[in-house]
């Protein structure tokens, strides 16, 4: 393998394998799903593997045209191998597996690339080490490659591509281009076309600044890698298209994508400088080297386009590029979710890098990144200090104990000496003058965030996700009949993940009485595992205490049959529910059901 031609390439992979394995793997099945959206994805993988289907996507008897179904692929793989609910109790390993192990290769193929790039300064080993972790800690990354959707699975396969072609360009030797078209085309299996714009936006904008842009393109040989990628991609969406036509057309095409894109979906509306906040959050701690890598960055370009320079000296100016390029692109989208900034991260993190590698030479712009620094910890630490302030803050209807949970479980109090700690240890750095400050700052984060973020995820699943557990099993054990299933108020996918029926989720208004009262008649669905009794004269509901509360709900009859955490399961007689239908109809309401969104599970 190309990591084992010296020891020392070696050596830099096994390290960031070793901090890979932490970060994205350890502990990864110890919690259950996360709703709202990571049911979905399991739910469509599981069914995949289970009915045979591996061509449409479907979630509680309905298409979801979402994601392509790279994701879901590889998550019915997963759950389609042996013993699979014995090693996966949860079935969140399956889940996640695509993400997490997307963002350990991305990784190791950041650190490489950094070491095989021809740097000035002696950090031969200590660079692709700094770049690694800077793209492992963002805390934006450690969120999303643990959780079980498409985003991080867009962001390796993407990046990986990506970079594979700043190595074609930057290779003197004359290799097929073909990797990096794979990859490319994964990608547009993964997350749609979006990935192809990010790319194309990418390097046309890196070529644009290199003079010498003729050769680099050839090296790429886009005519064969285009029809490369275009074999790979296409052929999903073209049968998809015969299979399903004008829904998918209308779902994936016009909703999920252009629509998304010219217009605020889901009240995702944010200002234009939006992505400004997240690549400041998506670095932290250590976002002043990143502005200052940018910076440098874009010195290096300025350069190059008066004075040129070798194609192998060119990567950050490259990163700078494809961060531009994702910030720009999804600045000017109508539509803005923090998680639209991850396929920049690894630009992120190189670049990150180059402020490292730059400030051995710079002393002064190295002491005033490390004050800022330490400044941003010393908050942090003065933040946690007075948390008994703003903990009360806090208000999730969901996890109605939190505030007591975290006080209790000591996870304020190991956050407030980790932070001190964090803060300590920089500080004697700084007065040793040490030029491997951040990458040892890095190393601390790492041990931090391998410290708090266990009992900060078992307090998250056994506060909000236990209850939905424990209440599926009831459920599996009380139904009657094939008994249909609703959910009333907040709602959860993960009921019909871990309960394998369907459920018909309504809200907590009263038309969610006359909703559910129609769609029990008129909304048949069938899925691989769950086949309803509708003519079934009773039905289960999980109902949250909130919505209990509700005249209209309330004063239906029912039998209480269990509690747990916020959430109350009834069983009710329909004739009850039609009564007060009847009588929700003769005074004015009316259902609003077949207006729904679209793919609303």
């Amino acid at each position: 393998m190309i990591f084992f031609k010296s020891k020392e390439r070696l050596l830099t992979f096994l390290l960031v394998l070793f901090f890979g394995i932490i970060i994205f793997l350890l502990g990864l099945g110890s919690t259950g799903l996360v709703d709202e959206t990571p049911p979905l994805f399991a739910a469509a993988g599981k069914a995949m593997s289970e009915s045979g289907d591996w061509l449409t996507p479907k979630v509680n008897g309905i298409f979801r045209f979402d994601k392509p179904p790279l994701i879901y692929w590889l998550m019915g793989l997963f759950y389609s191998l042996p013993k699979n609910e014995v090693w996966d109790s949860f079935g969140t390993i399956s889940a996640r597996l695509p993400s997490a192990l997307a963002s350990l290769f991305l990784m190791l193929m950041i650190g490489d690339t950094i070491y095989c790039w021809p740097q000035k300064g002696e950090r031969k080993l200590a660079t692709p080490i700094v770049a690694s972790l800077s793209f492992a800690l963002s805390p934006l990354l450690i969120v999303w490659s643990r959780t079980a959707v498409s985003d991080a699975l867009l962001c390796g396969n993407l990046g990986i591509s990506l970079l594979l072609f700043w190595r074609r360009m930057a290779s003197n030797k004359k290799e097929n281009c073909i990797s990096p078209w794979v990859f490319l085309g994964l990608a547009i299996l993964t997350k749609g076309p979006v990935a192809f714009v990010l790319a194309a936006l990418t390097i046309s904008s890196f070529l644009f600044v290199q003079k010498d842009w003729r050769d680099l393109l050839d090296k790429i040989k886009p005519k064969r890698g285009l029809l490369i990628t275009v074999l790979l991609s296409l052929p999903w969406y073209v049968l998809e298209l015969i299979k399903e036509g004008k829904p998918f057309w209308d779902s994936f095409f016009g909703y999920h994508n252009f629509q998304r894109y010219t217009s605020v979906v889901n009240n995702h509306a944010e200002p234009i400088w939006f992505f400004l906040y997240v690549m400041v959050i998506g670095s932290l701690p250590f976002t002043p080297f990143l502005f200052h890598g940018i910076f440098e960055a874009f010195k290096d370009l300025i350069t190059s386009l008066k004075k040129g320079s070798p194609p192998a000296e060119s990567l950050f100016i490259y990163c700078f590029c494809w961060l531009g390029s994702v910030f720009i692109f999804f600045s000017i989208s109508a539509t803005k979710l923090p998680s639209y900034w991850l396929p920049a991260i690894p630009a992120a993190a190189i670049l990150l890098s180059n402020s490292f590698e730059k400030l051995q030479n710079q002393r002064k712009a190295f002491s005033s990144l490390v004050i800022i620094n330490l400044l941003i910890l010393l908050g942090l630490s003065i933040a946690f200090f007075l948390s008994n302030i703003w903990l009360n803050t806090i208000n999730d209807p969901e996890m109605p104990n939190l505030v007591s949970n975290l006080l209790d479980n000591g996870i304020i109090l190991k956050a407030r000496l980790f932070f001190f700690a964090f803060t300590f240890v920089g500080i004697v750095l700084f007065v040793l003058r040490s030029q491997n400050t951040l990458l040892y700052l890095q190393i601390l984060l790492f041990l931090g965030q391998a410290f708090l973020m266990p009992p900060i995820r078992k307090l998250g699943d056994t506060s909000r996700q236990l209850p939905l557990r424990n209440i599926s099993k009831q459920i599996s054990n009380y139904r009657q009949g094939g008994e249909t299933l609703a959910m009333i108020g907040i709602r959860k996918p993960s009921l019909h993940f871990y309960t394998k029926q369907i459920v018909f989720y309504e809200s907590s208004a009263a038309e969610g009485v006359l909703n559910l009262f129609e769609r029990f008649n008129f909304d048949r669905r069938i899925n691989f595992q769950d086949k309803p009794n509708y003519d079934n004269e009773y039905f289960l509901v999980v109902i949250d205490k909130y919505s209990s509360r509700e005249e209209h709900w309330s004063n239906i009859s029912h039998q209480k049959l269990g509690i747990h955490g916020i959430y109350n399961l009834w069983r009710i007689k329909k004739s009850d529910l039609n009564a007060q239908a009847t009588n929700l109809l003769n005074n004015g309401f009316g259902a609003n059901w077949r207006n729904k969104k679209v793919e609303k599970f």
